[in-house]
């Protein structure tokens, strides 16, 4: 996709007179006009597309994109109209504002679609989707120049007209004179730091940024000035380029070392014969220069853009903030409910997770009595029991590095050896079934009517994988889960029940109780142990 002409280039090809004459308010609404057109020209060919091909998943969000494209377009021609301009009833700034609301539903339902592209396996939407998200981050970039638009055009209509021949020096007469002072922009605002080693440039260049509506504070020399920095935040610094006892790309670099510091804007103030350094002063990290004597329209657009660029630069960083707090919450969310290197694989893209795991030892545990309690028992406090034990489970399984696979009702289950293989997978389940044990006993023994918890465990293979499109569910399949689970529902209150396999893995380390053969629903008479303690 070709991307909008970019307006530096374009006037660093042209000469210095001609760069002039370009209407600032034409330009913007070139630029920003050709991005939003091709996001409206793409979403209509997709919603085309998805009618063809049978894809009515797409529809929704293609048309929120086309009907935001469509709003972003209507207001570059209505908003942006010269007519709008010379009568001063444009509000830029709040045009600015009022954009990134279409703005920011394209770049979103078009991620999103592209996510569902990948999902569906319809790849053959990701081009024109892909040339969407690009769109309307070109609009995205674009957008800040807005914001120096009304200034520009001053400029151009503060010119007399005459001729260059009569005044060549075109930029002095657009200066406001002693009886016209540049009015104050309360839009612009700030709290700017001028540092400056000359007491007369201080005091003018102050005075000036004051009329335009700045709070302004000066420094003599580099020393005081980061001083100062220290003391009070500023919104900018204004900084020269020569003063003892270090000039401005010492300061400059002091302060991009100084972690605190680093990310306030700076402009350089020079004469035209130090362009060598202001070009220093630029690759270090300055955002623009000055050059003496001021131009005081310039001095307010360059001001007023920067300014703005920092304020976005510090919207931004708290957008970013908060979707990187947001990340956080959803994938404490995902780890609720899947285990950890299982989200990382759906993360990366995998639609199909299966797994076969040739052993892991399986725990289901039951709390006795609970239905009867629940019946007896304000709802609420029945909830918050249950999350009492449930939570202590929670805590016995993640010291051993089990994963938990869920709850339901008041029945538990937990394995060992999943999704990551482990070699003591059922001397871990072991531990936490004693200890299960030991804390209904121990810690919820006042519970009227009485608690008591049935645990059965059984070892070998399974089928493990995620099932569900909106509601992720981590689970297991196979002989193993159904004879653990038969093994827990068979068992008695306060005992933990293994089957043969367990019982083979464990019966050098821990003690046991034959129970002898056990007629066991669809498996037929088996022999079958109480797991008792510890060796």
């Amino acid at each position: 996709m070709t991307g909008p002409t970019q307006p530096d280039s374009r006037e660093s090809a042209a000469p210095e007179s001609e760069a002039r004459q370009v209407d600032p308010l034409a330009r913007i609404r070139h630029d920003l006009r050709t991005p939003a057109s091709h996001i409206l020209g793409y979403a209509e060919m997709l919603q085309e597309q998805a009618l063809e091909r049978g894809r009515p998943q797409f529809l929704p969000d293609l048309k929120r994109i086309h009907t935001a494209g469509a709003q972003l377009v209507d207001a570059i021609r209505e908003e942006l109209a010269p007519e709008k301009l010379t009568a001063g009833r444009i509000d830029l700034r709040h045009l600015h504002a009022e954009l990134r609301t279409p703005l920011n539903h394209v770049t979103g339902y078009s991620e999103m679609l592209m996510e569902l592209a990948e999902h569906d396996a319809a790849m053959e939407f990701l081009p024109d989707l892909e040339k969407i998200h690009g769109a309307a981050a070109t609009f995205l970039r674009l957008l800040p120049e807005l914001l120096t638009v009304e200034a520009l055009a001053a400029a151009e209509q503060a010119k007399p007209a005459v001729t260059p021949a009569a005044h060549p020096d075109a930029l002095a007469l657009a200066r406001p004179s002693a009886q016209q002072p540049a009015s104050p922009d309360a839009a612009l605002g700030g709290n700017l730091l001028v540092v400056d080693d000359d007491p007369g440039n201080r005091e003018l260049l102050a005075r000036r940024l004051r009329q335009q509506g700045f709070t302004v504070e000066a420094a003599e020399n580099g020393a005081a000035a980061l001083g100062r920095l220290h003391e009070k935040p500023f919104d900018l610094v204004l900084l020269d380029m020569l003063m003892p006892p270090f000039d401005g790309d010492q300061v400059l670099a002091r302060l991009k070392a100084d972690p605190a510091l680093r990310h306030l804007p700076v402009i350089m103030l020079s004469a035209l014969d130090e362009m060598d350094s202001v070009v220093r002063c630029i690759l270090m990290g300055a955002e623009d220069y000055l050059a003496k004597p001021f131009n005081a329209v310039l001095l307010r657009a360059r001001i007023g853009a920067c300014l703005e660029k920092s304020r976005l630069r510090q919207q931004e960083t708290a957008y970013l903030a908060a979707l990187e707090s947001e990340r956080h919450k959803s994938e404490s969310l995902l780890l609720n409910v899947l285990p950890r290197p299982i989200a990382d694989r759906l993360k990366r893209g995998e639609t199909t997770i299966v797994d076969s795991l040739p052993e892991v030892t399986v725990l289901f545990a039951d709390l006795v009595g609970f239905t009867a309690l629940s019946a007896q028992v304000e709802s609420v406090a029945v909830v918050r029991l249950l999350d009492d034990i449930f939570s202590a489970f929670d805590g016995l399984a993640e010291a051993q590095g089990l994963e938990k696979i869920k709850t339901i009702g008041d029945a538990y289950m937990v394995v060992g050896g999943l999704p990551t293989p482990r070699p003591d997978h059922a001397e871990a389940v072991a531990e936490v079934a004693l200890n299960m044990v030991e804390t209904i006993e121990r810690s919820f023994a006042a519970v009227r009517p009485p608690i008591r918890i049935r645990v059965g465990i059984s070892t070998g293979p399974v089928i493990a994988g995620i099932i569900g499109r909106h509601k992720f569910n981590y689970d297991l399949w196979g002989d193993t889960v159904n004879t653990a689970s038969r093994m827990e529902s068979h068992s008695l209150p306060g005992r933990i029940q293994v089957a043969p396999a367990t019982y083979e893995r464990l019966r050098e380390t821990y003690t046991f109780e034959c129970r002898g053969e056990t007629e066991i629903k669809g498996k037929g008479r088996m022999t079958t142990w109480f797991l008792t303690g510890r060796k």
